[in-house]
């Protein structure tokens, strides 16, 4: 029994040991895939004038029932930021400033998008210009902004809550707001270039480009 013994244990070691070895070890949890970088500007500059701005001359009076139109204010609405952090109500938005709804799917938007960053790069702290991302998904504005080289602050707007509080729903919209925070100008005739955008500035907000 004894020699038997010594026989059976060397068996049953190499049998606890290819136990022991074929124990998976425990695989790290995947990584978490980055998100890509937004191409927009933090909206934190839309609540603080313009360091350059000229003030407008204020906007002739109208019927507070006629949303949207020259002298209203903007409308009482709070709209997320692309970029996250704290979001934005439209009254506390200090003009001079040129704000562009628009939509990855228009493609009129698509084609004006360009001259309104070259807009913003010719700003000069003289006025702001904010894009709002209206009726669209993140990823598509998102792709839209790099592509286009988009990097002005970006407003989202899913629902269209701006354009019906506006009375409007036209893509792409233009709006240009005073420095007294009060509508200028709504332009819905379609996609707008440098020229058109020249014009517009200096007629209602008294700023040359």
């Amino acid at each position: 029994m004894r020699r038997f013994a010594y026989l059976l244990a060397p068996l049953l070691l190499a049998a606890a040991g290819c136990t022991a070895t074929t124990e998976q070890p425990e695989r790290p949890a995947p990584a978490t895939r980055a998100e890509r970088p937004s191409p927009f500007a933090d909206c934190t500059p839309l609540t603080v004038a313009p360091a350059a701005a000229s003030p407008t001359s204020p906007g002739k009076a109208v019927s507070p029932t006629l949303a949207g139109k020259a002298g209203d204010q903007l409308p009482d609405l709070t709209l997320n930021c692309f970029t996250g952090g704290t979001p934005v109500s439209l009254r506390d938005v200090k003009g001079p400033a040129v704000i562009n709804v628009w939509a990855s799917w228009c493609p009129p938007c698509r084609k004006e998008l360009p001259a309104f960053q070259r807009l913003s790069e010719r700003a000069d702290g003289r006025f702001q210009v904010i894009g709002v991302n209206s009726r669209d998904s993140r990823g598509g504005a998102q792709s839209i902004g790099e592509d286009y080289g988009v990097d002005f602050p970006m407003l989202l707007d899913q629902g269209d809550a701006f354009q019906r509080a506006l009375g409007r729903n036209a893509f792409p919209l233009t709006v240009l707001v005073g420095a007294d925070g009060r509508i200028r100008h709504t332009d819905a005739t379609g996609a707008l270039d440098d020229a058109r955008l020249a014009a517009l500035l200096q007629r209602h907000l008294g700023v040359r480009v």
